[in-house]
């Protein structure tokens, strides 16, 4: 492994040294090293250009052959030593996230496109909803109707809480229910969907609660492959907070 990169190294120094063949001999291959050489040569050229191909297509290649050599010889560097990783984990994160966000808007639209009715469907329901007794709103759009009110602690977003819950979309189909299980669910308040973080908060355990989630504060575009939530499904819960455990 250590000859291997070694020979990387090399290789790294001549393509950046060279966009061409010029001031690269031209041996010919007259044993087995030879041609064991070359070919490591040949797969060594070929991850190189793909990566920089896929990874970072729109670098300056003589402003990597220039940072390059600059590290070599220690002469003429634009950028401190204690700066570089910070720079490139920059970039590549912020590009990271760019090409997510793409693909989620991407992906919002196609779902969109495809299940436009079941978005208008939900967002009607929720407006007919927001007239029937005892339905609170809150800032978010989150629905909710107090069936019972505990007087124990409210949960942060720090906190992990026991509760039992029922899960059924707007035609009252039940998709996830602990209280069909006949056992309680265990988890962080904050690693749950939005309208779960926000209207646990908004309980005192032994408190029992009524939610109806909009999309937005649900799955949204991308409900978890092969369930029965649709794209734009509003959701509704009833919750009972049980304890909240740390």
């Amino acid at each position: 492994m250590k000859i291997i990169k070694v020979l990387s190294l090399a290789l790294v120094i001549v393509t950046m040294s060279s966009c061409n063949n010029n001031g690269i001999s031209k041996k010919a291959l007259k044993t087995e090293i030879d041609s064991v050489s070359y070919a490591i040569g040949l797969n060594m050229a070929s991850g190189l250009k793909q990566n920089l191909k896929t990874s970072f297509d729109e670098g300056d290649l003589e402003l990597i052959k220039q940072g390059f050599f600059n590290a070599m010889d220690s002469t003429d560097i634009l950028i401190a030593d204690d700066k570089v990783q910070q720079i490139i984990q920059s970039y590549f994160q912020k590009k990271q996230e760019e090409d997510m966000k793409k693909k989620q808007e991407e992906a919002a639209k196609k779902a969109e496109d495809e299940f436009g009715e079941v978005k208008a469907a939900g967002e009607k329901f929720l407006e007919e909803n927001t007239t029937k007794e005892g339905v609170e709103i809150t800032e978010s759009g989150l629905q909710y109707i107090v069936m019972k009110e505990g007087t124990g602690e409210k949960p942060t977003p720090d906190s992990t809480v026991k509760v039992h819950y029922h899960g059924t979309l707007a035609d009252g189909t039940v998709f996830d229910s602990s209280v069909d299980r006949g056992e309680p669910s265990q988890f962080g308040v904050g690693q749950v969907i939005p309208g779960w973080t926000e209207g646990l908060q908004l309980m005192s355990v032994g408190s029992k609660y009524k939610f109806f989630i909009p999309q937005d504060l649900a799955y949204g575009a991308t409900p978890r492959p092969g369930g029965v939530i649709k794209p734009f499904s509003p959701l509704v819960f009833e919750v009972e907070l049980l304890e909240i455990v740390k």
